[in-house]
């Protein structure tokens, strides 16, 4: 493949996938600061927290069900028409949020509408990361797949950074009144703007080798789900646990700190937000060099040494921010994510691609990635605010929930290590 094709195929994954992960992270920027005032009202702001989180752990559940529908799209038709399908389905979600009218204004109309765009939101980025993945993977040549893999894991910080950004602009020109009147609004009305360019980007590109591969030796799988739970039924259950400890942390480092740092700590919504989108944009640059490293080192080796990492940091992190300063919550939030996340992410999906065959790899790689987010992602937040109110807001069980996730990853990718000790792409 030449280089041209290499770079547009990197692009139109990288900027899909931005795009994506740009609108589903709106909503969790201001679940504990809008939604959980203007549509889940009730007189327990602790308990209408959790219901805002609740909305994007709800998002996570329906993402294997979503998986299970594109991924067949994905192996059954090709892999591009699913990226547009996807694409456009968040979209649609993301501006019908933008335009939803409050509690106040609507009722109980106004969470349930929310909560359902959530879903749709969910279904969208179901089939989304799979595409994205293998249209990096399946393009990539062999000695480079570990860089390739991680691009489109960029595309998870870009959001995160383009949804931090676009938030902290507004709360930066905007009263507080006019923020929470209409400002937060904005960013998810003019994502359509950025959809329609990512469908553009998408509208030219071709098939994977694999694909057309598999099409051509006539090995297209009647029901994709069917042979891969009956023959790669261990492999779902080992990369949905591997995926615990990169979902979960991600969730607590760029969610749960929006509202333990403002409510708890006392730190200002906009220092929070310039917080992540610092450490964001450090990932982002990290990522494809843990990718590329991992094409040295080992996907394997990489993936343990950042779980072992992430296990004996969550400690010395939840200390770091009760000193109360906002350069240690910036070095805090940059060790985790930057630094401890970023070699985690950069190799999951890759290595998730190499575990399964070309034939059922679309759904194979979707259904791991998404059972594992949604038992461990999205519930994250969730949890770790029924812990702290269960604990007298100590943070001591949420980083205990965080090093027990680390222990079954690690576990979980040792089995595949010694499964595939012999294939040099994994070890």
């Amino acid at each position: 493949m030449d280089k041209k094709t290499q770079r547009k195929v990197l692009t139109a994954s990288l900027v899909g996938s931005s795009i994506e992960w740009f609108d589903f992270f709106l909503y969790a920027s201001v679940a504990s600061t809008i939604f959980s005032t203007q549509y889940f009202v009730s007189d327990n702001a602790a308990l209408s927290r959790m219901i805002a989180y609740f909305g994007l752990a709800l998002s996570f559940f329906i993402r294997p069900f979503g998986g299970v529908i594109f991924s067949h799209i994905g192996d059954k038709i090709g892999r591009k028409k699913t990226l547009v399908l996807t694409l456009t389905l968040m979209g649609v979600a993301t501006v019908g949020i933008g335009l939803l009218p409050t509690y106040n204004q609507i009722g109980i109309f106004a969470p349930l509408l929310l909560l359902f765009f959530r879903l749709v939101q969910g279904l969208g980025i179901s089939g989304e990361w799979g595409g994205a993945l293998l249209l990096a993977t399946e393009y990539a040549p062999k000695e480079k797949r570990g860089f390739f893999g991680s691009v489109p894991q960029m595309g998870v910080t870009i959001g995160m950074v383009l949804g931090s950004l676009s938030f902290y602009t507004m709360t930066a020109v905007l009263s507080e009144e006019a923020f929470a009147s209409f400002g937060w609004r904005i960013p998810f009305i003019l994502s359509a703007f950025l959809v329609l360019f990512g469908l553009w980007i998408r509208k030219d590109l071709d098939e994977t080798p694999d694909f057309k591969e598999t099409v051509a030796q006539g090995k297209v799988p009647a029901l994709p789900i069917v042979d891969t739970f009956k023959k790669h039924w261990k492999e779902v259950i080992v990369t949905s646990c591997a995926k615990f400890i990169e979902t979960a942390p991600f969730y607590i480092f760029g969610t749960f700190i929006v509202s333990y740092a403002t409510v708890t700590l006392g730190f200002s919504f906009s220092t929070v937000m310039l917080v992540v989108m610092t450490s964001a944009i450090l990932t982002t640059l990290l990522i494809p060099f843990m990718g590329a490293l991992s094409d040295k080192v080992g996907r394997r080796n990489l993936y343990l040494t950042g779980v072992a990492f992430m296990f004996l940091y969550m400690i010395p992190y939840f200390l770091l921010l009760q000193t109360g300063s906002t350069f240690m919550l910036l070095l805090a939030t940059i060790i985790g994510l930057s630094i401890i996340w970023s070699p985690i992410t950069a190799v999951l999906g890759t290595m998730f691609s190499e575990v399964f065959s070309k034939e059922i790899r679309y759904t194979g790689v979707t259904l791991g990635y998404q059972i594992g987010a949604a038992v461990a992602g999205g519930t994250a937040p969730m949890v770790a605010e029924f812990l702290m109110s269960e604990f007298n807001n100590s943070w001591l069980p949420v980083a205990l929930y965080i090093m027990v996730l680390a222990v079954i990853s690690f576990i979980a990718v040792l089995t595949v290590a010694n499964k595939n000790r012999d294939s040099a792409d994994i070890n």
